[in-house]
């Protein structure tokens, strides 16, 4: 099974990593079958350690790299990571400016971006997950490019491992949609497809990603240090913030600690 996933085209294998990711976001949201609530401790340490995956795989699966191939091309190695790292967090700070959504637990009044028009809270909430998706999948989508690309610092086991890692903090992404809208009074199924909706963007994103790296190969060191610097802009805008916000700073902080060394073995053993 492996050796066949090894011959598919790079396109195939990051729709195939992202698939996976979506799954992952489908079974967090599908908790709300089970229960209508979440023990919130449990929620903040899940999105302490998503925070801690993300961070790791921003380093070890994307600037490493990057750093990496901008010197086997004869580049001052920062200075790819540097302009590709700011221009993501760039990207995602513009984006969180204009597109209307609204970050869990947070009253319809606080949305962010343009205004909303009348828009319902649960369109919001997938609003500003969905937002959060769009640089995970480019991040699978550049790593299995530059797999294809021949790129001597890049493996397919490491780009498997970073999809494996981003499914796994996108498990507590699906929760964190879903449970609010089921405790509001929505439906079980609603509130499962909207939790779910929010990670269909990463397959798309990660298409994108590795067409652009497979026909345009010098962006390469910028483009995945772009995807890492959008990483890190959502783990500091809202990731640890949303980790914090009732209280749990210690348990939410070790549990960042924690998904930090698990993605940075995931990725060193399997890279």
């Amino acid at each position: 099974m492996f050796n066949y996933f090894l011959s598919l085209d790079p396109v195939l294998q990051a729709l195939i990593g992202t698939l996976f990711t979506w799954g992952m976001t489908a079974l967090g949201a599908a908790l709300v079958f089970t229960t209508k609530s979440f023990n919130q401790k449990l929620m903040d340490s899940m999105l302490g350690f998503a925070g801690g995956v993300m961070i790791a795989a921003s380093f070890w699966s994307l600037l490493s790299p990057a750093l990496e191939m901008a010197e086997e091309n004869g580049v001052i190695p920062w200075i790819p990571a540097a302009i590709g790292f700011m221009l993501g967090g760039i990207f995602l700070w513009g984006i969180d400016k204009v597109i209307p959504h609204l970050h869990p637990n947070a009253s319809i009044e606080s949305a962010e971006g343009i205004k909303p028009n009348k828009k319902k809270r649960s369109t919001l909430l997938v609003f500003a997950i969905t937002l959060h998706n769009i640089p995970e999948g480019l991040a699978i989508g550049v790593a299995f490019g530059a797999v294809a690309a021949g790129l001597p610092s890049s493996s397919i086991t490491g780009a498997i491992a970073l999809a494996i890692g981003i499914g796994i903090q996108n498990f507590p992404e699906g929760v964190a949609v879903s449970m609010p809208l089921r405790r509001e009074g929505m439906s079980r199924r609603k509130s499962f497809m909207y939790g779910q909706f929010s990670g269909m963007v990463e397959p798309i994103a990660a298409i994108i990603g590795v067409l652009a790296v497979t026909f345009v190969q010098p962006i390469l060191p910028y483009a995945l240090s772009f995807a890492a610097g959008a990483m890190v802009f959502v783990v500091a805008e809202e990731v640890i913030p949303g980790s914090q916000e009732e209280g749990n700073k210690d348990l939410a902080s070790m549990s960042l600690m924690i998904g930090f060394t698990v993605m940075m073995i995931l990725d060193v053993a399997l890279g």
